[in-house]
């Protein structure tokens, strides 16, 4: 085993619990290999989760995929910050890029969409790309959070379909006395 190996090892056995040990086998992963991507990632990681710092974080993810653009540990995480700092549109890039890299997992993939288009209240096209997630999911992991997802969809829907709703009695109601 090599020493970066051994130093990543400790860096991801420490996250999120042991921040400063994380840090430290972080650097000294780096310190042999500036351009390990799995590294890379885990220090935005340590930015976009711990310390809220979302633009720091997109440089370490950025960074990452420049040395390779399918570092397939990568992407979710740097989805997930992109959405956190409300840059949707580079989320949405992101995101059709990584449903084309072979090996990815296409299902969290498309429940990031699912995440992405509901952030957007685009719910119409957030419920049929969760439709996609299930055609994609080869186990149960995402069960719990595919049917609260469900749930919160339908129940967001129906406070935008009433207004829809008591505006076609009101019209209709007008065609009524006009005649």
């Amino acid at each position: 085993m090599k020493s970066i190996d051994k130093y990543l090892f400790q860096a991801l056995d420490n996250y999120p619990y042991s921040l400063e040990e994380t840090i430290e086998s972080l650097d000294y992963a780096l310190s042999y290999d500036d351009k390990n991507t799995m590294a890379l990632c885990l220090y935005g990681r340590v930015y976009a989760e711990q310390l809220l710092q979302y633009d720091m974080a997109k440089e370490y993810f950025q960074k990452a995929l420049s040395i390779n653009v399918n570092a397939l540990e990568v992407h979710t995480y740097y989805i997930d910050t992109l959405l956190l700092n409300e840059d949707f549109e580079e989320a949405d890039k992101l995101i059709d890029f990584a449903l084309k890299v072979k090996g990815s997992n296409k299902a969290e993939i498309w429940f990031k969409k699912v995440q992405l288009l509901e952030r957007k209240n685009e719910l119409k096209q957030a419920k049929k790309a969760l439709k996609e997630v299930k055609k994609t999911i080869m186990g149960t992991e995402f069960n719990y959070a595919i049917n609260e997802t469900e749930k919160r969809l339908k129940e967001k829907l129906k406070l935008v379909s009433p207004k829809k709703k008591k505006k076609k009695k009101k019209e209709s109601k007008k065609k009524k006395s006009s005649k």
